[in-house]
Formats: structure tokens, C-alpha cells, sequence
């Protein structure tokens, strides 16, 4: 068959040639379209941080979304420009960003490269990820009410229908901002879903309207300790996945002061954490 080619008008999806068999019926070649897969390498003042893979397009918000989460940056006035490198194979394939930090922020790599590690290999666990989390990031205080009943319902169907790349390769996740009222700010895709996050979060710094304690981050997907610590890091006061959490994300939760809804799908959804902020639970 040939090989996966790239479809110029999509970045993020690919085209390839399949064999596509149904019982009762010969096989036939069918053209397939696919979730694009690439790394991408975070510098910070010419030194490698970190390499996710992820689905290219909206790089400038990963970076930023990631470098908040991990606790370097602290706003957008800490950055003063996130370019693509310009030198050698980096240029070429553009799969390797540098970013530039204001002189005041101050940075240790060492500790940083460290901190990536554990994370990615899972190295941090309980109540120590917690309070290293908490570290950088205090637990939200305001825990008025924000959200309704009915506005959540809502919340899944918009998020799909806006999901394109999703539409034609099945192969994405996707995180989405919502005001209190339930309209769709902010909507990203990518192969992983804390990256889909990092890109919604690292929008909302461009755009000049962090931090998000005023919004509600939906998720396509199950909501994991990861998820709930870059949410803490924007101040998202209210986490919704169509899926379940872990049960270190409800822990997690209930400590930093997060709302946390799961399985949000039809007319029903789960409450794991701080019901307060979502009117109309007792109807």
C-alpha cells in the first residue's frame, strides 16, 4: 500500500491507502484519513525541556500551556516570544520551538528536566504529587456558585460538533473553555489529551484572558491527576469529562478546591468534588 501522505488543507490529519473488509463483502481500497502524530521539542533559553508527541498545529499555546503547568511561568508577561527554531533539521521539519523568557523570571533547568521526567514517567504518586503541585499552584478559594445543571448538559454535544479533525480520523481528544453561560470559547484537538489542555490554557494567555476562574474546561475523555493539575495552574474552577476520573484526579480535586464532574454524558452526569459551584442539584 502506499505510504501516509499529509493532506495540505488539514495539519493535523493525514491520508493513506486501506483495505476496508465487511463480513458478506470482498475488500475494498478505500482512501482513510488519520490523526497526524509528530514530536515536538520545548526549548527554553536554548535548552531542551521536554519532547511530547503531539498533533501539530497550535504549537505556540502547547508550549505555553506546559511551561504554565510545570510551574515556569506564572502568566504571559513572562514570555516574551515563543519562536520555531531557525537552525538545521529543526528549521526543516518545524517540530522544535524556543522560548524566550523575561528577565525576571528565574529558572532552574536542572530542576525543570527532572520534574518533566518523574511526571512522564509516572515517578510522582498520592499525596506526594499533590503538595509538590501545590507548591506552585495554591488551591482555588472562591467556590461560589458558577455553573447550572442544564448549562453541563449542554456541554458534550457543542463540544463534538465542533470537533473536525475529529469528524474525518476518529483519533483525537479534545478539550474545550466555556463561559458560565455555556458558550464555547476555546476548542482544541490533539492525539494527547493533556496537550489538547495545554493548547486551550496556552490560548486563553494569547488572547489576554487568564487566568480562567471565571470558566469551565470539557473534556472529550476520562479526567487524569495530570488534567486537574494544568487546570489548577490556569485556576479553571470547574473540570467536566465525558468519561471518569482517576482516583488520584478526585483526590486532587477535593484538595485544590476544583469542582470535578464525570461520566457528563446525556441527562445524567457524577459530582466527585466541591458541588457547590453548580446550581440546581437539589431539583
Amino acid at each position: 500500500m502506499p505510504s501516509v501522505n499529509e493532506q495540505p488543507s488539514d495539519p493535523r490529519a493525514s491520508t493513506t491507502r486501506i483495505l476496508r473488509w465487511k463480513q458478506g463483502a470482498p475488500g475494498q481500497a478505500a482512501d482513510d484519513s488519520l490523526a497526524r502524530e509528530e514530536p515536538l521539542e520545548i526549548r527554553v533559553k536554548g535548552e531542551s525541556v521536554a519532547v511530547t508527541m503531539r498533533t501539530p498545529g497550535h504549537d505556540e499555546e502547547l508550549a505555553l500551556g506546559f511551561l504554565l503547568s510545570e510551574g515556569v511561568i506564572a502568566g504571559p508577561g513572562d514570555v516574551l516570544e515563543v519562536a520555531p527554531c531557525q537552525q538545521g533539521d529543526a528549521a526543516l521539519h518545524g517540530n522544535v520551538l524556543n522560548v524566550f523568557l523575561a528577565p525576571k523570571v528565574r529558572l532552574d533547568l536542572a530542576k525543570l528536566k527532572r520534574n518533566v521526567y518523574a511526571s512522564s514517567s509516572c515517578g510522582l504518586c498520592g499525596k506526594a504529587s499533590i503538595e509538590s503541585v501545590h507548591g506552585h499552584f495554591a488551591p482555588l478559594a472562591k467556590r461560589e456558585p458558577l455553573v447550572a445543571t442544564e448549562t453541563l448538559l449542554q456541554l458534550p454535544p457543542k463540544l463534538r460538533a465542533e470537533q473536525e479533525t475529529f469528524d474525518k480520523t476518529g483519533g483525537l481528544h479534545a478539550a474545550g473553555l466555556f463561559d458560565a453561560g455555556g458558550e464555547l470559547l476555546t476548542l482544541r484537538e490533539d492525539v494527547g489529551r493533556h496537550n489538547a489542555v495545554d493548547k486551550a490554557i496556552g490560548r486563553s494567555m494569547l488572547d489576554g484572558s487568564f487566568p480562567l476562574d471565571d470558566r469551565v474546561l470539557m473534556l472529550s475523555g476520562r479526567a487524569s491527576f495530570e488534567i486537574l493539575q494544568k487546570a489548577l495552574a490556569g485556576r479553571v474552577p470547574v473540570i467536566c469529562a465525558v468519561s471518569a476520573p482517576s482516583s488520584l484526579a478526585v483526590e486532587f480535586a477535593r484538595e485544590s478546591g476544583q469542582t470535578l464532574v464525570g461520566f457528563l454524558r446525556g441527562d445524567t452526569f457524577n459530582v466527585y468534588s466541591h458541588p457547590e459551584r453548580i446550581t440546581g442539584l437539589g431539583d
